[in-house]
C-alpha cells in the first residue's frame, strides 16, 4: 500500500595570518594544509555555508535543555527513505525504492517526496541550504525558512537501511533529547529535541522490529509530533507516551506518507489553528492526492490519544 508513496575558526584564521608573513612558499603550503585539516578535525561535519549572502554554521551536538528564542518556531522532519531491500514493504519501482539514493527516492526526491514538494510545489518555503551526509546514516539535510514567518524546518533524509535508527532518533527528539544547533550569524537555532514540532515520514518500521529503549521526557518544553506511517498510532503509542510530546497527527491504518499531507498540516500549525483544523487540512490534502473520500482520509488521519 506504500507504493504511492525518506567554528574554533577564529583562532585558526589569526594564526594563519600571522604565520604566513614569515613563511617560505613551501612552508606556507604546509601550514595551509595543516590549517584545513585542523579545521576539519575541530568541526567534524560542521559547515559554514554561504547561501544568498547569509552565512550559516551547522553544529550537530547534544545540548541540555537548549531552547529557541520565543519568536522562533522550529520543525524537525525525520524521513526514512523508502527501501525495497531493507524494509518490510510491498516493493515499489526500483528507481524510487532505493534507500541509499535520496535523489530519486519516493519520500525525498520523487515528485511528492519532502525535498521535491517543499522546493518545487510550495510557495511558502525558501531553501536556505542543503548538505550531503551531515551525520551518520543521514544522506542529505535541508534547512528551510518560511517566507513570511519566523519558522524553520530541518529535514533529514535517512538511509533506508537504517530505519530503526531513524525511528530511535525521532523518538529521542520527541522526548526532548539530542538537540541540534544551527548558527545564523550570532543567532542560534535549535532542532532535534528542542524543536516545537517533530515529524516522522516513511514506512512504519515498528511493524518489523521492536525497541527496548525508554523514551522518557527530558524537559518540560511543549512538543508536538506528526507521524505519517502506516498504523502509526497503534505502533508508536507505547514509545511516544513517556516522551511527554503530544501526537498532533498520526494514522489509524495503511497510508501513503507523502509530503502534501505534512505540508498542509504544517501550514495550519504555523497559523496557530486548532488540532481539528490541522487534521482537516491534512485530510483534504490526502483526499485530493490519493483520490479517496474526505471521510476516509479523516478516519485515517487522527489526533491525540483517544
Amino acid at each position: 500500500m506504500e507504493e504511492a508513496g525518506k567554528v574554533c575558526s577564529d583562532f585558526y584564521g589569526i594564526s594563519l595570518f600571522l604565520s604566513l608573513s614569515f613563511m617560505t612558499a613551501i612552508s606556507r603550503f604546509s601550514f595551509i594544509l595543516f590549517y584545513l585539516l585542523s579545521g576539519l578535525a575541530c568541526t567534524g561535519h560542521n559547515n559554514t555555508l554561504n547561501i544568498s549572502g547569509e552565512a550559516f554554521s551547522l553544529i550537530a551536538q547534544e545540548k541540555i535543555h537548549a531552547s529557541n528564542n520565543d519568536s522562533i518556531k522550529t520543525i524537525h522532519v525525520f524521513v526514512a527513505l523508502c527501501d525495497n531491500k531493507y524494509q518490510g514493504i510491498v516493493p515499489v519501482p526500483a528507481g524510487i525504492g532505493n534507500g541509499q539514493d535520496a535523489k530519486s527516492n519516493l519520500y525525498w526526491g520523487a515528485g511528492y517526496g519532502v525535498k521535491s514538494y517543499f522546493i518545487t510545489k510550495s510557495n511558502e518555503w525558501k531553501l536556505i541550504f542543503s548538505q550531503l551526509k551531515p551525520a551518520n546514516n543521514i544522506l542529505e539535510r535541508l534547512l528551510f525558512k518560511h517566507k513570511s514567518k519566523n519558522v524553520y524546518i530541518l529535514a533529514d533524509a535517512y538511509d533506508g537501511q537504517f530505519i530503526k535508527q531513524t525511528t530511535i532518533d525521532f523518538l529521542n527528539a520527541s522526548a526532548g533529547k539530542n538537540e541540534i544547533e544551527l548558527k545564523e550569524g550570532d543567532r542560534k537555532i535549535y532542532f532535534g529535541g528542542a524543536s516545537d514540532l517533530i515529524a516522522y515520514i516513511g514506512h512504519d518500521g515498528l511493524m518489523d522490529f521492536s525497541l527496548q529503549q525508554k523514551f522518557e521526557s527530558n524537559s518540560n518544553k511543549k512538543r508536538e509530533t506528526i507521524i505519517l506511517a502506516c498504523y502509526s498510532k497503534n505502533y508508536f503509542s507505547s514509545h511516544l507516551k513517556p516522551s511527554g510530546s503530544t501526537p498532533l497527527l498520526w494514522t489509524s491504518g495503511l497510508m501513503a506518507p507523502e509530503a502534501y499531507t505534512l505540508h498542509d498540516a504544517i501550514h495550519e500549525w504555523i497559523n496557530n489553528n486548532s488540532p481539528q483544523q490541522i487534521r482537516l487540512a491534512a485530510a483534504k490534502a490526502y483526499s485530493k492526492y490519493q483520490k479517496c473520500s474526505l471521510k476516509a482520509a479523516q478516519n485515517l488521519l487522527v489526533h491525540g490519544w483517544k
